[in-house]
């Protein structure tokens, strides 16, 4: 009879899994939107500038203090304008606002 070979230690190799994306969109993608939203409805002129300024801002610093202030201040913005039932002010859209304002 053969001999079989000789059973090796296996190694178990450890696979790394992905970090879950999350399910919150960043701050700027959100930013964004907002700014679009606020010039469709062609509201707040003196917000949006300070959005598009902010913007910019974080990009270059990618520190998000201003845009944090500013969502704060089109999170207000947007509920009232959800409690007038303002056509394309959707209630996930505010949500996606106090996401990440928190």
């Amino acid at each position: 009879m053969a001999k079989s070979p000789a059973k090796t230690a296996e190694k178990k190799v450890a696979v790394k899994k992905a970090a879950p994306k999350s399910k919150t969109a960043s701050i700027d993608k959100v930013s964004e939107s907002i700014l679009a939203k606020l010039k469709a409805l062609n509201i707040e002129h003196q917000l949006q500038a300070n959005i598009e300024w902010c913007i910019g801002s974080y990009n270059y610093d990618k520190n998000p203090a201003g845009l944090k202030e500013a969502a704060v201040e089109a999170l207000a913005v947007f509920k009232q304008e959800l409690a007038k039932k303002t056509k394309g002010v959707t209630a996930a859209f505010v949500k996606s606002i106090e996401a990440i304002t928190n």
